[in-house]
């Protein structure tokens, strides 16, 4: 289990190579930074015992991104974590920030970054996993900010799955899960919303050389042969 210092400050950067770029690898933007500052507990420990190893994991509704997460836990030994799941649980649950997120959706209004940065934190906190994957967050400019402020650490790399929006339509609108917002009006809705939102974090990511974009068309196993790669060359950098 991994813990992190009571302030971002005391936070000793280090800095790590992402994998390096491979023609047979799924489109990566590489415009530089291929930087890393992971987490070192106070005190001045060993260069092993660095941050965990954190992936991004965007597409809108429908993309397919947790239907490949559970693949990459599965191949890769990743905890998975979602952010809309961490949001739902506590929502029900009797805890300081239950009762604030419910009466916060009820009226309409976005969680704010900080509840759901502290949510992610804490389940990684008590993980005894050192890679994580974060499904669906950050989804907007201002999550991004307050991740990298409350963690004090960026992601390794980013999985964006790009796939169509008529595409991502069908889809959600034949999975049949019985969620209130499998319409396509709210549908389209939350696509644009993803579109002005979460735009700007791909592009973001895509500028410092950390995205990876993933062609989401396709078979399960298609689509996965496009992620398995990825994982296995940050792997390789590890050795």
């Amino acid at each position: 289990m991994w813990r992190r210092a009571a302030k971002s400050s005391s936070f000793l950067p280090l800095l790590l190579q992402l994998p390096k770029h491979d023609a047979s690898l799924p489109q990566r933007f590489t415009t530089g930074f291929p930087f890393h500052a992971p987490f070192q507990e106070k005190g001045g420990i060993s260069p092993k015992q660095v941050a965990p190893l954190i992936t991004f994991v965007l597409g809108g509704p429908g993309s397919g991104k947790g239907t490949q997460c559970a693949k990459i836990v599965e191949t890769f030994g990743f905890k998975h974590l979602s952010a809309g799941d961490l949001l739902r649980r506590e929502m029900i649950s009797d805890s300081e920030y239950g009762s604030s997120i419910l009466n916060t959706i009820s009226e309409g209004k976005i969680v704010p970054s900080e509840v759901t940065v502290k949510l992610i934190l804490r389940e990684m906190e008590a993980s005894d996993n050192q890679k994580f994957l974060i499904d669906g967050f950050p989804r907007s400019e201002e999550n991004r900010a307050a991740f990298e402020q409350i963690v004090g650490a960026e992601p390794r790399f980013v999985l964006f799955f790009d796939c169509p929006e008529e595409e991502m339509v069908k889809r959600v609108l034949s999975r049949n899960e019985g969620r209130i917002d499998d319409n396509i009006d709210t549908m389209r809705n939350r696509l644009k919303v993803f579109e002005a939102l979460n735009l700007p974090v791909i592009d973001y990511y895509s500028k410092k050389g950390k995205l990876y974009r993933i062609n989401a068309v396709g078979t399960v196993d298609e689509i996965f042969e496009q992620v398995r790669p990825v994982f296995e060359a940050c792997e390789q950098e590890a050795k």
